[in-house]
């Protein structure tokens, strides 16, 4: 059923612990894409953060990655800023989007009080709706390549948002890591691939299309299953004409599950 089949997900190997493991597990072999890299805004994020909390004063704080938590309070550590900045987030509420990023403020001493049941901006937006926070002061630390979307949403039911943009993403640079993933897709024996971000969609037609025009890797893509962790994701796939299925989980055990579905089904 889908016993060797190999699986591409965009993130390094590094950040595809998790996805390993579960191809592993279900006899599938696992392909990691080190697809986007973060390009930091260097060591003034953490004075503008504080510098932001203590002007802005929020009733909030939003991490939607853990990427964001882990660039944030790493570089706090350099400059030894790091209780100065534990005891500013400590004194707001504090969400995360998802249990990665639950666990990655947990681990730098940060009590999370909630947790949308949606791993995405649209349950962040249905959290604070059942908060009935009308009125409040919200503080997101992110990428910049974040879309408006969940600024715009929570606009709209009556939430003031400041966004601190702690990096900005590129297309990954050593393309080298690819070589093995281009020879099966050339020969159509990438099985699945699974899409964690819409800048990951970006990168990954931007690093293929030294290879490829657009045409003739759209009708590789077409051959195989794209699985899409969440709807933003899903809609930067059909901006390049990319029919995918969405993650019913925004998560990668999600997007395995959903990507052995279909196989199971196929």
């Amino acid at each position: 059923m889908f016993k060797g089949k190999t699986i591409a997900i965009t993130r390094s190997k590094d950040d595809s612990s998790e996805f390993i493991d579960l191809a592993t597990m279900s006899d599938m072999r696992p392909l990691p894409l080190p697809t986007i890299e973060l390009v930091s805004k260097g060591e003034k994020i953490v004075d503008e953060f504080l510098d932001s909390i203590k002007q802005y004063d929020p009733d909030y704080s939003v991490f939607m990655s853990s990427k964001a938590v882990a660039l944030l309070f790493d570089t706090a550590k350099k400059i030894s800023n790091f209780q100065k900045l534990q005891l500013a987030v400590a004194n707001t509420i504090v969400i995360a989007v998802g249990p990665k990023t639950k666990i990655a403020l947990e681990n730098e001493g940060i009590k999370v009080a909630y947790m949308p049941t949606i791993y995405s901006s649209v349950g962040v937006g249905e959290l604070f709706t059942k908060l009935h926070a009308v009125g409040k002061k919200v503080i997101v630390p992110r990428s910049g390549a974040s879309t408006p979307f969940l600024k715009q949403l929570l606009n709209k039911i009556g939430i003031d948002v400041k966004e601190i943009h702690l990096y900005d993403v590129c297309a990954f640079r050593d393309t080298s890591q690819w070589n093995e993933f281009r020879e099966l897709f050339s020969q159509n024996k990438v099985d699945g691939i699974i899409f964690t971000s819409a800048s990951s969609v970006r990168a990954f037609f931007e690093i293929m299309s030294n290879d490829y025009d657009q045409n003739s890797l759209l009708e590789n893509l077409e051959k195989l299953p794209v699985v899409a962790i969440g709807p933003f994701t899903a809609d930067e796939l059909k901006k390049f004409d990319v029919q995918n299925t969405i993650a019913q989980v925004h998560t990668v055990p999600g997007a395995f599950d959903t990507i052995k579905n279909i196989f199971s089904v196929a």
